[in-house]
Formats: structure tokens, sequence, C-alpha cells
């Protein structure tokens, strides 16, 4: 789906054609210009031949129902993968469906624990094509009644690597003539860039910002995640000490566990004395197998955990979904 081209389209058209075509496609969610019934024929005709609704993808369900990946194909053949995931809360009927979006085909990092990384980066997203991730999964839970609860930039990619096009899109999220949704809804998920982390701080959006940590120290951090050569730790803590006094948004620290490598009591122990700050908290996430690096046992998770805890730390631990269907944390990958 082509929005820029939509735009050029309705340039000669009356102002009001573009409030109404953004009702039909991000409110009413159609997939084919005829159930635009409030557009003109000759309008929709157009929109039809130079701009087709459809989105190609295929996509794949979790054993459980709770996880949905998506491979959307872009314009250009490049491939990118997004991921619903369906929360339910055991003391509600209430469902919280977050979407994980990718900002880049590939990504540039390299972390060594990453699916995505190995791919290198191909190319930055434009903001049309991260919202065209979001409005697919946008019509499957129409299918359903539901709606999109929360998204994050946890994909494909390193937001702050995409930032202009990754903020553009995220207003686009915000906007209430369009998503309509609130901007402590979405989280971006970063590897430190300390630039980023700067310029976030002045934006006029309460989004969540999480980091992603996953060592206590520059030695371990440097072999799991080669970005540390630029963003050391002491670096990155400092830029999130600024967003906090600017901000006072809470911070995530993401912390992937990973057998013999840095789940130690140890390890526990130095991350405690990083994360004893105001509106620090910890995610421990259960690292997902690769071919490289085997997940921390239960046993291991829980001890880690209570060290933290004892330590004063506010911490919790993420659920893995989608791992039957390569959908988990780290590993997001295509072919493109």
């Amino acid at each position: 789906m082509d929005l820029k081209e939509l735009n050029k389209i309705l340039e000669n058209q009356p102002a009001f054609r573009l409030t109404q075509v953004k009702q039909v496609i991000f409110k009413d969610l159609i997939e084919n210009w005829d159930e635009a019934q409030t557009l003109p024929k000759p309008l929709r005709d157009q929109l039809k031949t130079n701009c087709p609704l459809t989105i190609e993808e295929t996509h794949q369900i979790s054993r459980d129902g709770n996880t949905t990946k998506a491979l959307i194909t872009l314009q250009d053949g490049k491939k990118v993968e997004a991921v619903l995931m369906k929360h339910k809360s055991p003391n509600s009927t209430t469902t919280r469906n977050s979407i994980c979006v990718s900002c880049q085909v590939g990504c540039p990092m390299g972390c060594t624990f990453c699916e995505t990384g190995k791919m290198g980066l191909i190319r930055d997203l434009e903001a049309e094509e991260i919202i065209e991730q979001i409005l697919f999964f946008a019509r499957l839970l129409k299918e359903t009644d539901e709606k999109i609860t929360n998204v994050t930039y946890m994909g494909m990619g390193e937001p702050f690597a995409n930032y202009d096009q990754v903020i553009a899109s995220i207003r686009t999220l915000n906007d209430p003539k369009i998503f309509n949704l609130g901007a402590r809804r979405i989280s971006i998920s970063t590897c430190g860039i300390v630039e980023g982390i700067e310029r976030l701080s002045e934006e006029s959006l309460e989004l969540n910002l999480a980091i992603s940590l996953h060592a206590p120290n520059d030695i371990l951090r440097t072999k799991l995640m080669p970005s540390n050569r630029k963003y050391p730790i002491h670096k990155i803590i400092e830029a999130v000490d600024i967003y906090v006094a600017k901000t006072n948004r809470k911070i995530m620290f993401e912390y992937l566990l990973i057998k013999d490598e840095n789940d130690s009591e140890e390890n526990a122990r130095e991350l405690a004395l990083l994360m004893k700050r105001h509106l620090y908290m910890v995610n421990l996430i259960p690292y997902n197998p690769t071919d490289v690096y085997k997940p921390s046992t239960p046993q291991t998770i829980r001890r880690f955990k209570k060290i933290l805890e004892e330590e004063g730390v506010n911490v919790t631990q993420r659920y893995s979904y989608g791992q039957d269907i390569q959908a988990a944390c780290g590993q997001l990958a295509t072919n493109s």
C-alpha cells in the first residue's frame, strides 16, 4: 500500500477528502476502495488503480493462539516481520493486543544473540511502511471485534538508527484522526544509542523507553553487543539519567538471561549496583534459543531475580511469546 501516492492523488481534491480517506483506511479499516461509499466513484476508481489497499503478507499463528507473526512484503520486494501478542489477564476478561513492529529491514547493531543482527542492515523503513505493519494487524483484529492496545518498536532494526521515520510513524499512531493510540501505550526499545535518547527527551511525547542492556559490565556487553564499543554502559546511564530528569518517566532495562554468559550471581549483583536509581526498573527476559546461545535454566532465573529483589531493584520477568513460530524476542529474520 503506497500512502505517499495516496497523498499525491488527494492534492487536487477538496481538503475534506483527506479526512474522509483517513476515516475509511484507519478507522473503518477497509481493504477495498469499493467499500468507501463516502468517496465519489471516479475517485474510488482512481485510487483502486493507483493506490490499492492490499497488504502483501503471509502469517503464522502459534499453537496456543496467543501470537501471530506476519511476513510483510514491501513495494520493492524487501520483507519485514511483525508480531501480534495477545496478553490475557487471568483475573479479567480483557485482552491486551500488543503489536511488535520493525523499523528496518535487517539491523546494523550486530548483537551476537539476535537472528536479525545476522542479516546486517539492508535498509531503513519509511514511516508508511511501519504503519503498514500496524494496519495489517488492526484489520486482522477487526475480524474478532478487537483493537490494538499497545505498540512496541522492538522488532527488526534499531529504532534510533532510523529516528525520524520512527517518530513520524509514532505521531501517526498518536493522531486522534488516525489510530488515536495514546503515547503511553507506545514503547521504543534501543540498544542504547545515546543521541536517540537525548533527542527523545526533547520530544513532546510521553512514550515508554526501554534499554537493551543484557550485561552489567562493558567487557561482557561488548562481547554480546558490539555497539557497546561506541556506547559503553556509563554513557548510556548518563543519557538515561538526563532523560529521567527531563521527563520524569520510568525507564525499563531489558536483560536477556543467557546460560553461562550473563546469568551468574556475580552478574546479578553487578546489575543491582547499576540499577539502584530513581525510576529504573529491570525486565528479565528468558533467552529464546538460537544456534549460538542457550537460555538460562528456570532455577537460575529465579535466583537471579531474587538477588535483584533483595538488593531493592524494581524487577519484573517477561513471559516469552511465539517461540514455536520463531516470533519471540531475537528470533525475527527474513531472507531480504
